[in-house]
């Protein structure tokens, strides 16, 4: 079916729609919009790398005022508000692994996927610089690192196995209930804090390659930066095939929570 066919067939499936909903659906599928989705990934990336890498940044620099706990609960709520007030624009992926595995399934165009890529490290890297020029050198920027006395390859492990989890998480939300309401915003929220419980002291359960890129280009320190890159990848890849015992291929209306258009 065209993409043509598709937007056609979107208006049958909704005969109920209102010309602002109709409006809003073009606007999904027109090509010359595609630098707000864009933005809204930059955007969304800029905001979640900010907490999550400066929740350990300002934890050093106020001497672990802000403590473990919060440190790995304060992504979990980015995910979940992003995912609620921008998801409808782009899908709020904030997360290459979680764009390659949309695409994939099918799920998402492939032509898309090196802009989304290039925002989500641009909005990564924006938000680390943001935090250096803020309080300076701290805590290795904020960057995702093995803890103390685990070796990268155990690293690299829990990165895959925590990954495997987002992702499967990820795409089970946009298989039914979408990934633009608070139904996955609650499951995909949820789980980051789930997986930096009891993760995060062995790699920092970092689960984003994004994440782990900004911090390190900052600092200038990517002696461990290939775990964070190989073990979501590897997770991805698994969390993937997956989905595709459990549900074959991608769906509609998973298509449309991948893309961002609210109305399923």
């Amino acid at each position: 079916m065209s993409d043509a066919d598709e937007r056609q067939g979107s208006g049958r499936q909704h005969p109920g729609l209102s010309t602002f909903e109709r409006t809003s659906i073009r606007q999904f599928d027109d090509p010359r919009l595609e630098w707000r989705r864009l933005f809204s990934e930059f955007f969304g990336t800029f905001l979640l790398v900010a907490v999550a890498a400066g929740a350990v940044v300002v934890d050093a620099a106020a001497s672990g005022a802000v403590g473990r706990v919060a440190s790995v609960t304060a992504p979990g709520l980015m995910v979940m508000a992003i995912i609620l007030f921008m998801g409808a624009i782009s899908g709020a992926h904030l997360n290459p692994v979680v764009t390659i595995a949309f695409a994939l399934r099918t799920d998402f165009a492939w032509v898309r996927v090196p802009g989304y890529l290039i925002a989500q490290f641009a909005g990564a890297a924006f938000a680390s610089v943001t935090l250096f020029a803020v309080f300076g050198p701290q805590a290795h920027d904020g960057a995702t690192l093995p803890g103390p006395g685990f070796s990268d390859a155990q690293s690299f492990a829990i990165e895959a196995l925590v990954t495997l989890g987002l992702v499967s998480t990820i795409l089970g939300a946009a298989s039914g209930a979408q990934n633009i309401g608070p139904l996955s915003a609650l499951a995909a929220g949820g789980y980051v804090i789930l997986a930096g419980l009891w993760a995060g002291p062995v790699s920092g359960a970092s689960m984003n390659p994004a994440r782990s890129f900004g911090p390190a280009l900052v600092s200038g320190d990517y002696a461990h930066l290939w775990v964070y890159f190989a073990g979501p990848v590897l997770g991805m890849l698994v969390a993937v095939g997956v989905a595709y015992v459990l549900r074959g291929r991608g769906d509609p209306k998973a298509r449309r929570a991948a893309e961002g258009n609210p109305l399923g």
